[in-house]
């Protein structure tokens, strides 16, 4: 905690800094207007991203900036696909293309705005995507990821079209999809499924591990299975957890509502939280994992919005039950890290 204090906050800014820089740059009002808020709303998510480059500090001039630019890519085009002037999931396809090839060193770049009516960035778009290819190459042992990196990268791909097309269309589009993927995961259900594929945790944990020279292709598979579904299932559930009450308000889907009562939801969210604690403690450096994960959870608990819904203090009781340190991250995120931010 103390280097994410000391190195990854001052150097999250710095590298925001210098997007925010680009993206007011940008020709089309549009996308710039979408650019500039996506950093302004959603920094923390840099933040959090940027815990990884914190492990191996001989290695965060390469990751700091591959985290924050691919989280950016992320953040950007979620606000294009929330914001969008189209329903097309064709368009927010092509779009999320690019979060493919930012992770795919020497896949040449493409015009990830043809479908849509908003065309000039300046570029802004493309530097990202070549910032991600030069990082990655810069990795060591990420050919021994790159798969993983890439099956993680696409199934978040898929939720975002399915997410923001015509209302009518999501459930059924998304029910489709986890018939391809629910016998791989019995112990989910659909709405967890989906949850599980919107974190960008797995991936920047497998950017950590590809810093390191003695990785084996099989530590690869290890990390993904143990971040997916359960460590990024978490994370994203957390997220929905505390938006309810503003999703029912702008009729925005929230994977939380599809639980039939307050009880099973309180369940199941239980059940994510020892399931993701279970995965770190599987882990090699446990320590740090638990850190993640307890982080999260006090991360998204200490939030002001939870005062503010009755369900979601209740539920938020439940899960910091039996973990002190949970409780510690909890008032280091109220005290500390908000004011930081």
């Amino acid at each position: 905690m103390a280097r994410v204090y000391k190195h990854v906050l001052k150097g999250v800014k710095r590298e925001l800094g210098g997007w925010r820089e680009q993206a007011e740059k940008i020709p089309d009002p549009e996308l710039r207007k979408q650019a500039i808020d996506s950093m302004t709303a959603k920094e923390f998510h840099c933040i959090g991203g940027g815990v990884y480059a914190a492990a191996n500090l001989q290695a965060k001039d390469t990751l700091l900036p591959l985290i924050v630019a691919l989280q950016t890519i992320s953040d950007y085009l979620d606000n294009l696909c929330d914001r969008s002037t189209s329903l097309d999931p064709d368009d927010f396809r092509l779009l999320h293309r690019s979060m493919l090839d930012a992770v795919t060193p020497g896949a040449p770049l493409a015009n990830y705005y043809e479908l849509r009516e908003e065309q000039d960035d300046g570029g802004y778009l493309h530097r990202l995507v070549r910032k991600c290819q030069e990082c990655v190459a810069a990795l060591p042992s990420y050919p021994l990821v790159q798969e993983e990196v890439r099956e993680l990268v696409s199934l978040y791909g898929d939720l975002q079209v399915y997410k923001h097309i015509a209302v009518e269309r999501r459930e059924p589009k998304l029910l489709e999809w986890w018939e391809l993927h629910k016998s791989r995961y019995p112990e989910l259900k659909w709405n967890e499924f989906a949850a599980a594929t919107g974190s960008t945790l797995g991936m920047f944990m497998l950017f950590l591990a590809a810093s390191d020279e003695s990785l084996k292709r099989s530590d690869g598979q290890a990390i993904r299975e143990l971040y997916f579904p359960s460590i990024n299932g978490l994370h994203i559930l957390l997220d929905y957890l505390i938006d309810q009450a503003e999703d029912k308000l702008g009729g925005d889907l929230n994977f939380c509502s599809y639980y039939e009562s307050q009880e099973e939801l309180d369940r199941r969210m239980l059940r994510m939280v020892q399931a993701a604690r279970a995965s770190a403690d599987r882990l090699p450096f446990s320590g740090f994992h638990r850190m993640i994960v307890e982080g999260l959870v006090a991360l998204y608990l200490s939030d002001p919005k939870v005062r503010h819904q009755e369900d979601v203090k209740h539920t938020a009781k439940q899960l910091m039950k039996g973990s002190p340190w949970t409780r510690v991250f909890f008032w280091l995120n109220s005290h500390w890290i908000r004011k930081a931010m």
